[in-house]
């Protein structure tokens, strides 16, 4: 490394942000990526480890400290290039991902892990201020289209690994705009869509055609894709949530957070949305702990709820990992978002009982305390308590993608299904089996369609790994990595 003793002479540097009574009066991000000079310092930080661990933690494989490298020495054009190498979109993953290569950094062991994510967000930054990220053509078309359903980061970064080989590839999206659960999941604060739009203006600049409002297996059936492409990617995202069933589910005011944040997306995308179901002056319960919910809390804020409150029916993790224990492996503890910063209870080992409400609208739930001994869920008796709520919002994750439609349309053409109802294919090669091929030797699988609801980062892996074998498939053979 450039500077051997940088991780003994640095400190860890977190990205500077705007304050939280200011930023919950828009929808803008307010986090900013690090100027030339602190990036060059946290550059430093990365150790001659030996083994780069961050390489293997980070789902895409990125090099690490190379770029790492070549930020301190600041070769901004060559850290791109690399960076770009095993990442299609290191903007969207350098604002929401949640950093397992620093999990998995050597440094963390013992001290502040790298800041691998914002040094990855100072790179792509400072590529599209100064007009690097270009357009890259294939200099020979093979004469092959694709269809890609679903535009989000994995349908994205198959097609654009798939154009960049020469074949013609047009993404199927059944909403209005391109980007998936990145445009009308990820709120604006966190990540502002135009990071989007001009990545599809990239790619349309390679060849790649965008189809809006093609609902397949509904708008189009699925056999004609089958005979108008001569291969065929499923890489829509798991928007099937998961349901609270219990008494008083049926009273008005109770929602998916899906149901929720992508109006206010569309909202500040211009649209007009009528009815639109907003949080202002509400007393908000969101029933769930993970991303999704912290989501809801951070739009719920800026809609000027009277009072947000969030549940999470597991026990609350503790504060600080036992780093010797699962270090290099992404450790379960207490992670505060900054949604959470901007005002929220939260709650630990909750479960909802009911929903009460009066005419027909929900007014408040009733919910008890619970102990988890031996990995079972147990009510602690007399703990049972009342709070208002005028709106609730089911955050508990996502059971897979949707059954109607599509996949039904599929399973009829041979493409099957695994345990958890997603679309079944294997990531690895299995004698005449290429990875991500299903049933049906014409048609692949990526993302969150085959592995459940995961990461962004792990989305843009498959669509890219997904990509390698759709090449080999119709050519015999590929270049793209693995």
């Amino acid at each position: 490394m450039g500077k051997p003793t940088g991780f003994l002479e640095y400190q860890r540097l977190s990205e500077a942000s705007i304050a939280p009574a200011e930023r919950v009066k828009n929808y803008q991000e307010f986090i900013l990526h690090l100027s030339d000079v602190e990036a060059k310092q946290q550059g430093a930080r990365c150790m001659d480890c030996g083994i780069p661990f961050c390489q293997t933690g980070c789902p895409v494989n990125n090099i690490i400290p190379d770029f790492n490298d070549l930020v301190f020495r600041e070769n901004w054009r060559e850290a791109l290039d690399t960076l770009h190498s095993t990442n299609n979109f290191p903007e969207f993953t350098g604002r929401v991902c949640p950093a397992p290569c620093e999990a998995a950094c050597t440094l963390n062991i013992n001290n502040d892990a790298v800041g691998i994510k914002s040094i990855e967000h100072a790179i792509i930054d400072k590529g599209w201020e100064m007009g690097w990220v270009l357009p890259q053509p294939a200099r020979h078309r093979t004469g092959k289209n694709v269809a890609i359903v679903g535009s989000g980061p994995a349908g994205m970064a198959a097609a654009q690994q798939l154009a960049r080989v020469g074949h013609d590839v047009t993404v199927f999206e059944k909403t209005d705009r391109i980007g998936g659960l990145l445009r009308y999941g990820i709120p604006d604060f966190k990540m502002e869509k135009s990071h989007i739009d001009r990545r599809v203006a990239q790619m349309e600049a390679e060849g790649v055609k965008f189809r809006v409002d093609q609902n397949i297996g509904v708008d189009t059936p699925a056999n004609v894709l089958l005979e108008d492409f001569d291969a065929v990617v499923l890489s829509g995202g798991a928007e099937w949530p998961r349901d609270l069933p219990v008494k008083g589910r049926d009273l008005a005011g109770i929602h998916f957070a899906m149901d929720f944040l992508p109006l206010q997306n569309k909202v500040i995308a211009g649209d007009t949305v009528a009815g639109q179901l907003t949080a202002t002056d509400k007393h908000v319960v969101v029933i769930g702990g993970g991303d999704t919910g912290s989501d809801c809390v951070g739009t719920s804020n800026r809609h000027g709820a009277k009072s947000i409150a969030q549940f999470e029916l597991m026990p609350q993790p503790p504060a600080e990992e036992d780093k010797p224990m699962v270090w290099p492996n992404w450790p379960i503890k207490l992670r505060t978002s900054s949604s959470h910063e901007e005002g929220c209870d939260r709650d630990w080992a909750v479960a909802t009982k009911e929903f009460i409400g009066n005419n027909g609208k929900v007014e408040k739930l009733k919910a008890v305390r619970v102990e988890w001994r031996d990995g079972k869920m147990q009510e602690v008796a007399g703990s049972e308590f009342e709070m208002k709520a005028d709106l609730v919002l089911l955050a508990m994750g996502f059971m897979g993608p949707e059954q109607k439609g599509l996949l039904e349309q599929f399973g009829a053409l041979g493409v099957l299904k695994d345990q958890r109802q997603n679309v079944k294919a294997e990531v690895d090669d299995r004698g005449t089996v290429l990875a991500y091929q299903t049933a049906n030797p014409k048609v692949f699988a990526a993302g969150d369609m085959r592995r459940g609801q995961s990461l962004v980062v792990w989305a843009i892996r498959e669509g890219r790994q997904c990509a390698r074998s759709v090449d080999a498939y119709l050519m015999g053979t590929s270049e793209l990595p693995r």
